[in-house]
């Protein structure tokens, strides 16, 4: 049995090992990653599938700006476990998604990926034409589903980075745990 709830710090790691499965090293090359880079997800906006005990899909979803004044969401990365795909998982996540995205009010969700998946879930990319991303990207893959209609109209611009930053460690305690480690006398074996 698949169960999909919110993430938590301790799926991080398997988060990340399913993510290089499904992407590998490519998936830090995007420019969709460059707008994720050093922020946390959006309130109540990371889920994970879990099956058997085993995190086998993730969904992200990131505040953004569709333009300046157009607050919206960036979905991504979706991902299923090779072994667990074509069994619905991956719809589960992005109906799960967008349905928290509408009742917390969110009125725009913007991702980019292959219009022919994503249409079934009402994505198109008829709104995203005066919309561009901050480097290469395929104009036909920025697709939009609007959860309040006409969230869109007149949206043009640069999409941008809102969310949270992501707590930085302070320097002072890195400091001090190395500074610990390198004088920490070395134990002998018996």
């Amino acid at each position: 049995m698949v169960t999909i709830r919110d993430e938590k710090i301790s799926d991080i790691v398997a988060r990340e090992a399913l993510l290089d499965v499904a992407y590998g090293a490519e998936r830090f090359t995007k420019t969709s990653e460059r707008l994720r880079e050093g922020r946390l997800p959006a309130d109540r906006l990371a889920l994970v599938a879990v099956g058997h005990g085993q995190v086998i899909g993730t969904v992200r979803l990131w505040q953004v700006t569709a333009g300046p004044g157009c607050p919206a969401l960036l979905l991504g990365p979706l991902a299923v476990h090779p072994e667990h795909r074509n069994c619905g998982i991956g719809s589960a996540l992005m109906r799960r998604a967008i349905a928290r995205a509408r009742m917390l009010g969110h009125e725009v969700v913007l991702l980019v990926g292959d219009a022919p998946y994503y249409s079934r879930f009402g994505f198109t990319a008829a709104q995203t034409g005066e919309l561009w991303m901050p480097g290469r990207f395929e104009r036909d893959r920025l697709l939009a589903l609007e959860l309040k209609p006409q969230t869109l109209v007149g949206a043009r611009g640069m999409i941008g980075a809102t969310g949270k930053l992501e707590p930085k460690p302070e320097l002072n305690l890195l400091i001090a745990a190395t500074f610990k480690q390198r004088r920490a006398p070395a134990r002998r074996a018996a």
